[in-house]
């Protein structure tokens, strides 16, 4: 399948006066066409700033640097300001996370929806307004001439969140970048958000970044999950490798905190700790002060991404044949037995068979 968006060796680092931040450091990504890519991470991870990376937004405090980062064929390391202006007006749509942020108070919904048809399609008169509201009605909002003759704060929370995925669409991008989109809404809304996102990639046939902290919105959205910790992925696969056969223990306490219906559980794992200080270069494995699985190693170096599967990546000492033998959590033991049970009516795969019994997965 055909890359649409291409990354390698990402750093991203941040003036602060005298300090330095190390948002991001040696990130690779790929975003296939016609794909959902989810990234997840808990605040300060880098998903916001490397994707914020990709579309040329970051300040001039930002120090970006990396091997290759190609949209098409396109080098977006040797794009101007004037270009990045172009791509994300007509190529590159971006849902930002707080629609209040991202709307601009004083303006009338139609008239932010309109500027980009306006400003780069040269769309006047009626049938700019013709355009408008159909990306208003695109996103099922009813009443269109209402909406657009609003202000963002005469709609409510759901409502401004599909204005600004209408504004992101009605200029017809290839691919769509969604940023934390359903934080702030309640559990429905987050569904009926969640629904038209996944709708409008069928419909106009969009690639699609989906960037969250909370993992169990991506389950029936993504294709694939990439996973990151303090600057860098530490865990990538598609979405049934990352639910049901997780292998580092960061994805498994993001899965552990995640509640379901069978829940028995009085209150909800939470991982132990906080992400570390990134004014300053890691020694060892960032994940392992707050790692029970940690081991001498991975306060001294840094494991590399070691493969599970032609598709799965782990960044983790754990997956090295040398390490002794360890048992995963009970949860995650269950999900490695339903991931085998699937796969076993497809094929015999003796790494899903190693690890199911127990062992290092190698």
């Amino acid at each position: 399948m055909a890359d649409i968006v291409t990354v390698k060796n990402l750093k991203v680092v941040f003036n602060e006066g005298n300090e330095q931040v190390y948002a991001v450091n040696g990130v690779d990504l790929s975003l296939h066409q016609g794909e959902t890519l989810a990234l997840v991470g808990e605040s300060g991870s880098g998903k916001s700033v490397a994707t914020h990376a990709l579309l040329g937004l970051l300040g001039k405090d930002a120090v970006v640097t990396a091997d290759e980062m190609l949209y098409g064929e396109k080098d977006l390391l040797q794009t101007s300001r004037r270009q990045y202006t172009h791509l994300r007006g007509q190529e590159l749509g971006l849902i930002f996370q707080d629609p209040l942020s991202g709307l601009n108070p004083t303006m009338r919904i139609g008239r932010q929806i309109g500027e980009g048809l306006k400003v780069h399609r040269h769309v006047h008169g009626h049938a700019l307004k013709q355009a408008v509201f159909a990306a208003i009605e695109d996103v099922g909002l009813a009443d269109p001439a209402l909406i657009a003759r609003k202000y963002p704060h005469e709609l409510s929370g759901g409502q401004r969140q599909r204005a600004m995925i209408a504004m992101a669409l009605v200029m017809q991008p290839k691919v769509l970048i969604a940023d934390e989109p359903t934080t702030a809404l309640d559990v429905t809304l987050q569904a009926q958000i969640l629904a038209l996102i996944k709708a409008q990639k069928v419909k106009h046939d969009l690639s699609v970044i989906f960037i969250t902290h909370d993992l169990g919105v991506v389950a029936n959205i993504a294709d694939r999950v990439v996973i990151m910790y303090a600057g860098k992925i530490v865990e990538v696969g598609t979405t049934n490798e990352i639910f049901y056969h997780p292998q580092h223990p960061y994805t498994w306490g993001l899965l552990d905190a995640v509640p379901s219906s069978d829940d028995q559980r009085d209150q909800l794992f939470t991982l132990p700790g906080t992400p570390p200080d990134l004014h300053q270069p890691i020694k060892g494995d960032a994940f392992a002060p707050r790692n029970p699985y940690a081991m001498p190693i991975d306060f001294k170096k840094e494991p590399p991404l070691f493969q599970v599967s032609s598709t799965h990546f782990v960044r983790s000492w754990l997956l090295d044949p040398r390490t002794p033998h360890y048992q995963p959590p009970v949860t995650i033991q269950k999900r490695w037995a339903r991931f085998a049970q699937l796969h076993a009516e497809q094929t015999n795969d003796p790494v899903v068979e190693s690890q199911q019994a127990g062992g290092v997965p190698v």
